[in-house]
């Protein structure tokens, strides 16, 4: 007769996990630049997923030739954007006398407001305005260098996740197959079961925010038009696209908008477009946050702000808005594993679970 295994006492698997989250976290903080082009490459290659199965199995195309149409759709996709974006701001550039002027008369609005309130005359408000902008020059060359770096390294990020793309569509059969031989062969069924509801839940997010991020474009576009606020195109645009970041892109978008706002507009239509936003972001968090993207992934607020504060902390941008599917990914696999359910009932929002697809394009 065996004798039962010794069951570590608590202490012992605190400790456990403990080293195993910062080791996670330290090998993800040195393997960003691989790990996060991947990451978005599977966001991607989930998204295409449908589209490279349409051309495989309706239309007799070959899985590589398949997965390079997918991939060139969706790089026409982001350049239609880009393109939209860029003209905006060459209509802002070819209109620069007119926005200087108003820049400076609205910084004239500006001298004069303060005075008024907080008893700044304008000569040392200019004093101030003269330090800040020495420093800029003085820093300059170290801010030129920063931004190139960043651009060349968000065009080999580009490259890299179109690549990753690409491969993760090709080779997904094979992936699936490893994932399955990995485990055992009685594992096998709920490892699939795993794969099929990330692939089902994962892709439903993804297509929830994509429509959230017209809606929400669609929405601020009309709005400043009618409000008479300069470059409601471009305005519209970045608040959808900046509203991808959950909690936190709202509020980069209110920045940017009211600076346009004020140095084309003046003072008096600064209210009018954070009023907007506010209003549009109250619309999004209560109405179409919760049915287009918050049902999809079963995540309650409380883990969603923090994974995004922390994903933002350890890759920036790319991890805040990375955080929402990995935890979500995170969530499904402790769903299925029986000692670590309680750590999935901890991620969700008390809600009943949504039953495994029937079918699926893997």
């Amino acid at each position: 007769m065996t004798s039962p295994k010794p069951v570590p006492p608590f202490y012992t698997k605190l400790a456990m996990v403990l080293i195993s989250v910062i080791c996670l976290f330290y090998i993800a903080i040195l393997g960003k630049d691989v790990l996060a082009p991947l990451l978005f490459a599977l966001l991607f290659s989930v998204l295409l997923l449908p589209v490279a199965g349409f051309l495989e199995k309706k239309l007799r195309i070959h899985r590589s030739l398949a997965a390079a149409i997918s991939v060139i759709l969706l790089m026409l996709s982001i350049a239609v954007v880009i393109y939209i974006v860029v003209s905006q701001i060459r209509t802002m550039a070819d209109e620069w006398p007119q926005f200087k002027f108003h820049l400076l008369s609205s910084l004239k609005d500006l001298h004069q407001w303060i005075y008024v309130k907080f008893h700044i005359n304008t000569t040392r408000q200019n004093n101030y305005l003269n330090n800040a902008a020495s420093q800029l020059l003085t820093n300059g060359p170290s801010i030129i260098n920063t931004i190139l770096s960043s651009v060349s390294s968000t065009l080999l990020y580009i490259i890299f996740t179109l690549v990753d793309t690409f491969f993760l569509l090709y080779y997904r059969r094979l992936l699936v197959k490893f994932l399955i031989a990995v485990f055992r062969e009685e594992e096998g069924e709920a490892v699939y079961d795993i794969i099929a509801q990330v692939q089902h839940r994962i892709g439903q997010y993804i297509q929830g925010l994509l429509l959230e991020m017209i809606i929400v474009s669609t929405v601020c576009c009309l709005t400043l038009w009618i409000l008479g606020v300069d470059y409601p195109i471009l305005l519209g645009l970045l608040t959808g696209l900046l509203n991808l970041i959950p909690y936190v892109g709202i509020l980069f978008s209110l920045l940017i908008s009211t600076l346009i706002a004020f140095a084309t507009a003046g003072i008096g239509k600064i209210l009018l477009v954070i009023a907007t936003l506010f209003g549009i972001h109250l619309l999004d968090a209560n109405l179409l946050l919760p049915l287009l993207v918050a049902a999809k992934v079963r995540l309650n607020a409380l883990i969603t702000i923090i994974g995004v504060i922390v994903g933002g902390s350890v890759w920036g941008i790319a991890g805040a808005f990375l955080a929402v599917p990995v935890i979500a990914i995170i969530k499904i696999v402790f769903d299925r594993i029986g000692n670590l359910k309680p750590w999935g009932m901890l991620l969700g929002d008390e809600r009943d679970e949504i039953s495994p697809p029937a079918n699926s394009e893997i």
